[in-house]
């Protein structure tokens, strides 16, 4: 009866949400009931600081045996993506208009938070996967709440980008469940450096974790989806749901025991620093601060990306980088939802009243904090990894220090291109500064400032050096001087057409490619001349609806026929070819 007791609050992380998205669609008119919706997360905030009595829930008779946990990696994630939920939710209740509109955004945050915080305690692959589904299915809702055209378009972008994750994932899980005979994370983990499909199986959690990650080249789906989406939403998707892509793999992959080649971290470690800076030069040629926010976002899990390089190339180091790894994923977190809800309260009074000064402080804060800026959050978890990166065999350890000590100079214009498009004008005062809006903001502003004095960094007391904090401010001074050029260059330019990346930008050829070629093959169907003969009007009229889909269409149910059907027949597949 204890252990029961005792496993009650870890059991109420996800059920309490999903209860209340039930009650939410059998009584979507009861006005309680929304302003219930953000509370649903104080669960999973207040087991991150409980030393529950029973660590692991053992479920036998749940699906194909579940256990759900707390361990150290959980109970960071759970306390930041806790946080987030409760604080979007509570901004979205002041942020949105009442009404029908209000009840069904709220119907897809609760699937949508259960599912992200019950990924965070499931221990086994299956509990994990689904939840996993659950949270980025559950998230479309929240993209295309505003059903702008838009909206949709991001939608149909994302709804195939999961897809196509979640059946890259689900083949990844299936060969590392097989491989271990075991369903549980820590077996599988274990098992995979003798498995004989080992490369595989990396390759495929590495892809269907980083569409979710934002890792570059599957980032497309970032800049549209937090374009168009509420602001709430946005803060959440970027500064929790993102990080389930890094806790996938910390859970899968075989970190600290040296099974993979030298080569799988190398890759990794290209594709962040490339990610760093090509998400400065994509995010300053864009025009909406939410969308300079995403490909921030981009960048910053890029950083990521080049930890966990090092944690798979110096498997030694990885109990050491894994706190780096965390903190970075809080830091991170904190930073960008401050930014993201400061969006919204730049469209509010305070942007004109006397008061202002507390959004200038409340945009430039984190903002600083993302650059890595000497003496902030960011600026001591990117020491830490500096220090970290000599680790590497040289040459290689010294060249990814310097890289590391620019990717200041890439965030800092970045942002200063942010604050431009955001900074507080007369004309944006369109809405009243509620309280429910101002104090989510203020306690994540406190929280990210309080961040670095909660650090477990090794050696993060010594990391200030005055070395360190005078090239952390020469690098400051060179962004800051590179920004104001910039600024005078483009003003005397002028009207001066300039071919700008657009929002999404690999995208956008890829969809004219697609067009074109379906367009092509729809010529040539035609000119067969037996339109009369059905098998050949079903095959032009199915051309002519998915050429649809590749354009800015507005049917959003064919989004829905098309993937789902897709969806189980690749997982089908994937099933059999990792049985044989």
């Amino acid at each position: 009866m204890g252990d029961v007791v005792g496993a009650l609050p870890l059991l109420s992380i996800p059920t309490v949400p999903l209860v209340l998205a039930v009650c939410l669609l059998l009584r979507p008119r009861k006005s309680l009931l929304p302003s219930l919706a953000p509370w649903a997360a104080v669960p999973a905030l207040v087991c991150s600081f409980l030393d529950l009595p029973v660590s692991d829930v053992d479920l036998p008779w749940l699906l194909l045996g579940t256990q759900l946990g707390i361990d150290r990696t959980a109970r960071t994630f759970l306390f930041f993506t806790g946080l987030l939920w409760l604080a979007g939710g509570v901004f979205a209740a002041g942020y949105l208009e009442r009404g029908e509109g209000m009840a069904r955004f709220f119907v897809y945050f609760q699937f949508a938070m259960a599912g992200n915080l019950g990924l965070v305690v499931a221990q086994d692959m299956l509990s994990f996967y689904l939840f996993f589904a659950l949270m980025s299915f559950a998230s479309y809702g929240l993209i295309v709440h505003n059903r702008t055209a838009d909206g949709r378009r991001a939608g149909r972008i994302y709804i195939v980008m999961v897809v196509a994750g979640e059946v890259l994932l689900f083949a990844a899980l299936v060969m590392a469940a097989h491989a271990a005979g075991s369903l549980l994370f820590a077996e599988g983990r274990s098992a995979l450096g003798e498995a004989a499909a080992r490369d595989l199986i990396v390759a495929l959690a590495l892809a269907g974790f980083g569409i979710k990650l934002g890792v570059l080249g599957l980032h497309v789906w970032l800049p549209l989806a937090h374009t168009v989406a509420p602001t709430p939403a946005s803060a959440i998707l970027s500064g929790a749901m993102i990080k389930a892509g890094l806790l996938g793999w910390i859970r899968l992959l075989p970190l600290g025991d040296g099974a993979l080649p030298f080569w799988w971290g190398t890759i990794l470690v290209t594709l962040g620093l490339l990610a760093v800076f090509y998400a400065a030069l994509a995010g300053i040629a864009q025009r909406n601060p939410k969308t300079v926010l995403a490909y921030s976002s981009v960048g910053q899990m890029g950083l990521v990306t080049i930890a966990v390089g090092l944690g798979l190339a110096v498997p030694s180091r990885w109990p050491e980088i894994s706190t780096v790894v965390l903190f970075l994923a809080l830091h991170h977190a904190l930073a960008k939802s401050v930014l993201f809800l400061g969006v919204g309260i730049a469209a509010t009074r305070l942007a004109a009243d006397r008061r202002r000064w507390l959004l200038v402080a409340g945009l430039l804060l984190p903002a600083l904090a993302l650059a890595g800026v000497p003496f902030t959050s960011g600026g001591l978890v990117k020491e830490v990894l500096k220090a970290e990166a000599l680790t590497l065999p040289a040459p290689w350890g010294g060249f990814l220090q310097t890289l590391l000590s620019w990717t200041l100079v890439a965030t800092v214009l970045l942002m200063a291109r942010f604050l431009y498009l955001t900074w507080p004008r007369r004309s944006n005062a369109n809405l009243d500064s509620r309280y429910s809006l101002l104090l989510p903001w203020i306690v994540l502003i406190a929280a990210l400032l309080l961040a670095p004095f909660s650090s477990e960094l090794e050696g993060a007391e010594a990391v200030w050096t005055r070395s360190a904090v005078l090239s952390g401010f020469g690098m400051l001074a060179l962004a800051v001087a590179g920004a104001v050029f910039g600024a005078w260059v483009f003003a005397r330019l002028g009207k001066c057409r300039i071919p700008l990346p657009p929002p999404g930008d690999l995208v956008v050829p890829a969809e004219a490619a697609a067009a074109f070629l379906l367009g092509s093959v729809n010529r040539c169907v035609r000119t067969l001349g037996h339109r009369q003969h059905q098998a050949i009007a079903t095959l032009e009229k199915c051309l002519s609806q998915l050429r649809g889909f590749f354009q800015y269409s507005n049917n959003t149910q064919l989004i829905w026929t098309a993937a789902f059907p897709l969806f189980f027949l690749l997982i089908l597949v994937s099933i059999g070819f990792a049985m044989t």
